[in-house]
This record gives C-alpha cells, sequence and structure tokens, in this order.
C-alpha cells in the first residue's frame, strides 16, 4: 500500500502543477481568475498539436467583464445563473443550461451577471494551436 500512495502523490502534485502553470500569464477580466479545470494536447491523424481547455468562469453578482477577446473558438455553457453578453455589438442573453459558440477573435465588450445576490458560473471550452492563450484583454 505505502509503494502506491507516493507515487499517487506526486502524480497529482504534477497535475496540480501543470493546471497552474497553464493559466500563469494569462491576464484576466473577471475578480475571479478563469479557472482551468482540464487541459489536453490533442495529437490524432487529423488533430495535430491542438489544445483542448475547459474553464470554469464565475462571475460576482452584479459583475461585469471588461472587454476582450478569445483568439480561439470557444464553446460556452452556463452552469448557474443568468449572464447577458455583448458579443461583436450585439447582445445576448443566457441562463444555466444554455450553450453557445463565438467565433475566433470577436470582441466581447463585456458580459455580465443579471443578479444582484447571487454569483453565476459559465463553462468555457476551447479549442485551438497548443499553447496559445485563450483570453485576451482588450487595450484600453
Amino acid at each position: 500500500m505505502k509503494k502506491v500512495i507516493l507515487p499517487v502523490i506526486l502524480l497529482a502534485t504534477f497535475f496540480a502543477n501543470k493546471v497552474s502553470a497553464q493559466h500563469a500569464g494569462h491576464e484576466t477580466v473577471t475578480a475571479t481568475p478563469p479557472k482551468v479545470i482540464f487541459s489536453k494536447i490533442l495529437n490524432t491523424e487529423s488533430l495535430k498539436n491542438q489544445e483542448f481547455k475547459m474553464v470554469v468562469v464565475t462571475f460576482g453578482p452584479g459583475e461585469q467583464s471588461s472587454g476582450h477577446r478569445h483568439p480561439i473558438p470557444t464553446f460556452g455553457y452556463v452552469l448557474e445563473g443568468e449572464l447577458e453578453s455583448t458579443f461583436e455589438g450585439k447582445v445576448y442573453r443566457y441562463k444555466a443550461g444554455d450553450t453557445f459558440y463565438e467565433e475566433p477573435n470577436g470582441l466581447h465588450n463585456g458580459t455580465r451577471n443579471v443578479s444582484k445576490t447571487k454569483p453565476a458560473k459559465l463553462l468555457a471550452i476551447f479549442v485551438g494551436d497548443a499553447g496559445k492563450p485563450f483570453l485576451v484583454p482588450e487595450k484600453k
């Protein structure tokens, strides 16, 4: 049993550090930084050096993100709450259970948690060239 515990601890530490390192250097547009919960480099016959990332974004009550872009394709799923997002000048409203897709490099003027009392959470999924950032704050 003791022979199994040390490798498991080392493996868990490696993966925890890998996820933290993948977020290091990414700027944030919300009070709570986006949390990378899964990342995998894909090298298959049809996908070469592509990175798949799952990121949880938490919006505090009434919080609005600052302007930003995603340089790679973005898929979203609202986990809880209700969000209003202005993307390429058009306003969208999403509630828990809603999904959406955004083209790369489109301007997010902001995403706002509609509730003044409850947090909202979004699962964002990104697929693109390995190492490419998933978030680029818009220059002010």
